[in-house]
């Protein structure tokens, strides 16, 4: 009994220590655009916590996994000059903007279904991280 306690013990901390990604570093390509792909699905992004550059461009190519659920894709962030919102599909859709100011803004999907919790609620949500 004692060592079937101790082996759920450790799933479960294995599962909460792999729920705090790294984040990502967006590395520059040679044409001087930032880009990365982003992955959607059941209630995730994966890459989850993206770090770009200040006034840089920035380049995601977006897409979901999977064929029913809907998800989509926002950013509100008119402020630091990033306002998106897109709907997924498994084609990757570009999303092009020049981030203006170094802060945190939070990603998400704004979908729900009728009488449950939003996607973003479930999870579906990540962090653009924007630095100096």
């Amino acid at each position: 009994m004692k060592s079937l306690i101790v082996s759920l013990l450790l799933m479960f901390a294995s599962v909460a220590v792999g729920a705090d990604e790294a984040p990502f570093i967006v590395p520059m390509d040679k044409d001087g655009v930032q880009r990365v792909e982003i992955l959607g699905g059941d209630y995730f992004f994966k890459p989850g916590h993206i770090v770009v550059k200040v006034n840089q461009p920035v380049e995601l190519l977006v897409r979901k996994d999977g064929w029913f659920v809907p998800h989509s894709f926002v950013i509100d962030a008119p402020e630091a000059g990033i306002k998106v919102k897109e709907s997924l599909s498994q084609v990757p859709k570009s999303i092009a903007f020049t981030p203006t100011k170094v802060g945190s803004y939070p990603f998400y999907c704004d979908k729900k279904a009728p009488f449950m919790a939003s996607h973003r609620k479930k999870g579906m949500e990540g962090v653009l991280e924007v630095v100096e």
